[in-house]
């Protein structure tokens, strides 16, 4: 599967997801996402590998020893990593291909606010103009 930025100055390619696809609703994955929560999963680094554009890439230490890897053109966090650990945290939502996996869970919902509820809100397949 191949996955990339939004202005598609960086790109990756993963063999497959090793973990399940998990919603983190911590409060640094909403600020750092500026959304609701961010799909995660995990691929091992033999795994993964960047296919264009490492020069852009920048990198933010969320917390010691994690580090959030965005392009420093458009923004987009592709990539969270710890460490020495072997597990790298893919954003989902930058897969160019569709995974075959669906969300397992939803995690740190302690983190969550009032007015994250969806409340049965309706839901337009487009964005609805006066809206």
């Amino acid at each position: 599967m191949k996955g990339s930025c939004a202005c598609g100055a960086t790109g990756y390619e993963i063999d497959r997801l090793d973990s399940p696809i998990l919603h983190c609703h911590c409060t640094t994955c909403r600020k750092t996402h500026a959304a609701a929560y961010a799909s995660t999963a995990g691929v091992q680094r033999a795994h993964f590998r960047w296919r264009h554009g490492q020069a852009v890439l920048r990198a933010f230490e969320s917390s010691p020893g994690k580090l959030r890897h965005f392009c420093g053109q458009c923004g987009s966090h592709l990539v969270a990593e710890r460490v020495g650990v072997d597990l790298l945290i893919v954003r989902v939502a930058t897969l160019d291909d569709a995974p075959t996996a669906t969300p397992d869970s939803h995690i740190w919902t302690e983190h969550d606010v009032p007015w994250l509820e969806d409340q049965g809100l309706p839901r337009y397949r487009q964005w609805q103009p006066g809206r």
